[in-house]
């Protein structure tokens, strides 16, 4: 019933005369919004970011980490294992080199191949992070994260760094920037293959100083991470990668790759540099955030008619609240053809609460444009929170609101406990497997440009 209410709020505030009491009513009504919404991010993010394990065990890291170790309780502190930051034990194994060879199997005209080193070089950021903290950076045979990307012919070009929090010099590692380089008496680079990526990690919980991550998560709840520093950063990063690519006036692929968090980062990236400079990116989004009552809905376990019906009288009271909001309306319409060359991939677990409201989104999408062909243009892209900002003068557009996209959904699930596998559901390391060990089923969403 949240979408209802939120519409009928919508209504009952469109009869409100008096402008100052509208804007009273319409602040309170974010207000509560918001605290709702930073309560299921630390939620969610809890339960499904821990994976991004660091360990904090051993007195070197303690020396490296300084004070920042002694914040983590002792059951977040792991034993002396990197397993899972190993690229020969954690990696995609059937890319591995066998009978001898030293070479990875690569195939670029493979879109499972391709998924496999895009998530491969978003785990090498989170592992750089790992590295510098760990310090394990000065002595390069005890670097864990180069074979995340040397692995596939990258080198580190740059790394992007949140001082946000500045301590003692610190710089918090959440991107980087790699640049193929083909291996001496290689062929040409494929024309499948980027010339450079764009990664950017996600949440890393047991970190010392998580808590730089889960600031950034509650921004995106609030619709707020494009003010952030990181985000600023990362936008004058890729805008000067691609300002030095048009001045040398190179032919080349640049992909941008996330997971959780990373993926806000690179879908708001991405946004902004098809919306303004007309460029479609090739995006790589792994479990990326989807902040809507979707979550709140799921829990509740409604049948499939059910929630199809919620759905639709929810659609249907978007479109008709149009006549009250026909600016709004213009504007966003006029956005979505704008971004709709743009079909970034999206790859979520149909079981994991931070992401799958993007199935939901684009399967009601469908139906209603099945169902209400009239009323699904406009309906599609509107969100309540979007109204509510647009009535009292402060227009923003929800993220999580696609024109286009390819949405890759893993179904399959491992013999485990119930939180394992919703651990798991949100893992990144589920996107470096083979066809053959993931349940996937591809879908691709347009947007109908008039």
């Amino acid at each position: 019933m949240l979408l209802l209410c939120q519409g009928c709020y919508v209504m009952e505030l469109a009869e409100i005369a008096d402008a100052n009491e509208l804007e009273k009513r319409l602040k309170l009504c974010d207000f509560m919004f918001q605290i709702s919404s930073m309560a299921c991010v630390i939620f969610l993010s809890l339960l499904g970011s821990s994976l991004q394990v660091l360990p904090t065990h051993d007195k070197e890291a303690a020396r490296c980490m300084g004070d920042g170790e002694k914040l983590l309780p002792r059951w977040l502190r792991l034993p002396s294992t990197d397993l899972t930051d190993r690229f020969d034990e954690s990696g995609p194994t059937h890319m591995m080199p066998t009978g001898g060879s030293s070479a990875m199997k690569i195939d670029w005209e493979s879109e499972e191949h391709r998924r496999c080193i895009a998530a491969c070089i978003v785990k090498g950021t989170y592992v750089l992070e790992s590295d510098r903290t760990m310090c394990r950076q000065g002595l390069q045979a005890k670097a864990l994260a180069p074979a995340w990307w040397e692995s596939f012919h990258f080198r580190l070009k740059d790394v992007l760094t949140d001082d946000s929090f500045k301590h003692r010099g610190d710089k918090f590692i959440f991107g980087a920037i790699y640049e193929y380089a083909a291996p001496a008496g290689a062929l040409p680079r494929h024309p499948s293959a980027p010339q450079y990526v764009v990664a950017f990690r996600g949440t890393m919980m047991r970190h010392p100083k998580a808590i730089q991550d889960v600031y950034l998560d509650g921004k995106i709840v609030l619709n707020r991470l494009k003010g952030s520093n990181r985000s600023q950063r990362a936008h004058a990063e890729l805008h000067a990668l691609l300002a030095g690519i048009a001045k040398r006036k190179e032919s080349c692929v640049v992909w941008l790759a996330g997971h959780s968090l990373g993926a806000s980062l690179a879908l708001d990236v991405g946004r902004t540099t098809m919306e303004q400079q007309g460029l479609g990116l090739p995006t790589f989004l792994f479990n990326p955030p989807h902040v809507a009552s979707t979550q709140a809905i799921n829990l509740l376990q409604p049948s499939e008619v059910a929630k199809n019906d919620l759905y639709a009288a929810s659609n249907l009271l978007k479109a008709g609240l149009v006549v009250i909001l026909s600016p709004h309306r213009k504007r966003m319409e006029k956005l979505f053809e704008r971004l709709s060359p743009w079909a970034p991939k999206l790859y979520v677990h149909e079981k994991d609460f931070i992401c799958q409201g993007f199935i939901d989104y684009f399967q009601q999408r469908e139906r209603m444009e099945e169902r209400f062909r009239g009323a699904a243009k406009s309906a599609m892209t509107l969100s309540y929170r979007d109204m509510f900002h647009h009535l009292v003068g402060h227009d923003k557009e929800r993220p999580h609101l696609l024109p286009s996209a390819t949405l890759w959904k893993n179904s399959r699930f491992d013999d485990a406990s119930w939180l394992t596998k919703r651990s798991n559901a949100h893992g990144l390391q589920q996107w470096w497997k083979s066809d053959a060990q993931l349940t996937l089923s591809p879908r691709h969403y347009t947007y109908p440009v008039a």
